[in-house]
């Protein structure tokens, strides 16, 4: 057990010491999105509905006059008008709503390259996901029945699932501290399959609404266990052995993180659980290709003589980063 609190208690004192001098040159999630739009098709309206995210930098009062500045909504090739109130909720008024409705998001003018929202387009007989950026700044949506563009309600959240990974820095981060002292292949195996269970059965609890966590605290915990999973690199005759149940710990959390977009977005009431299901492959699907495209490099790496020294100062920049997010959350809690 002392040799256990030895590394923990030198953790805490490093935690200290990173808290002022990280957060300067440290930004919070630089690559999870602004925040999550459901767009619904109802007669001739439609209605988007933005969600920021906890740690957008975006200014709450001035967004519901951005939106309704920067969003072009058309539909059968003519523009639809949006309304004049004052919030998140914007009601564009068309002509007629048949074939297929475009709409265009220029919000990266006023908040920077970096912004970009998943969205969520719900019509009767479908649904389909797009991810609005400064290079994607336009989706078109094909609303007619027979059109062999127009995806399941279910299956449109399997690239969801993907994208929430693929832009999720922190889960990635998280994934790569955990893998980089991970041991021989059958200790890798077990890490994975632990943080896969783990953060399945809390997103499939939270998403349907049987757990609710302060996703500001979620987002802290998550900052916190990249910072410790580094920190536990730096003394690896203490990690290995039990690195799988930290992972599964830990992954429970990230479940609580990999659930936001579903809640903020929803679910659809009519394939919700194939929904889920096709988000939580999503997710899967982005996790092992993240994993493949590192492990290669990390085997040839644990080959070399100097292996240890490049992992424990990977180990010690990633545990900076992980501090800096943390105290940075922290302050939103």
């Amino acid at each position: 057990m002392q040799r256990l609190l030895r590394p923990l208690g030198l953790w805490l004192s490093l935690s200290l010491c990173a808290v002022s001098t990280v957060p300067s040159i440290v930004h919070a999630h630089a690559g999870d999105a602004t925040g999550f739009a459901s767009v619904t098709l109802s007669g001739t309206s439609v209605r988007y509905t933005f969600t920021p995210t906890a740690t957008s930098s975006a200014d709450p009062a001035a967004l519901p006059a951005l939106l309704r500045r920067h969003l072009q909504v058309s539909a059968d090739g003519k523009p639809c008008v949006p309304d004049q109130k004052n919030e998140l909720v914007v009601v564009f008024q068309c002509e007629s709503v048949n074939q297929q409705i475009s709409v265009a998001d220029h919000l990266d003018q006023t908040l920077g390259a970096t912004h970009h929202v998943i969205a969520l387009f719900t019509w009767q007989g479908g649904s389909q996901s797009h991810s609005f950026s400064s290079k994607t700044p336009e989706a078109v949506v094909q609303l007619s029945a027979t059109s062999s563009h127009a995806p399941s309600s279910a299956a449109s959240f399997f690239p969801l699932g993907v994208e929430h990974i693929a832009t999720g820095y922190d889960h990635l981060l998280f994934l790569l501290a955990l893998i980089l002292c991970g041991g021989h292949l059958k200790s890798l195996i077990k890490i994975i399959t632990a943080f896969t269970l783990a953060h399945s059965l809390t997103l499939g609890a939270a998403a349907l609404g049987l757990v609710s966590l302060p996703s500001a605290l979620v987002e802290a915990v998550i900052a916190l266990s990249i910072a410790y999973v580094a920190f536990e690199n730096l003394f690896p005759r203490f990690a290995i052995s039990r690195r799988w149940t930290i992972s599964f710990l830990f992954g429970l959390v990230h479940g609580f993180g990999f659930s936001s977009v579903l809640q903020e977005i929803g679910l659809p009431k009519d394939s919700l659980v194939w929904a889920l299901l096709n988000f939580n492959l999503g997710v899967e699907a982005g996790q092992l290709v993240a994993v493949l495209i590192a492990l290669p490099a990390l085997l040839w790496l644990n080959k070399q003589t100097y292996a240890q020294r490049v992992i424990q100062a990977l180990s010690a920049i990633v545990m900076l980063v992980g501090l800096g997010w943390f105290v940075e959350r922290l302050m939103i809690v």
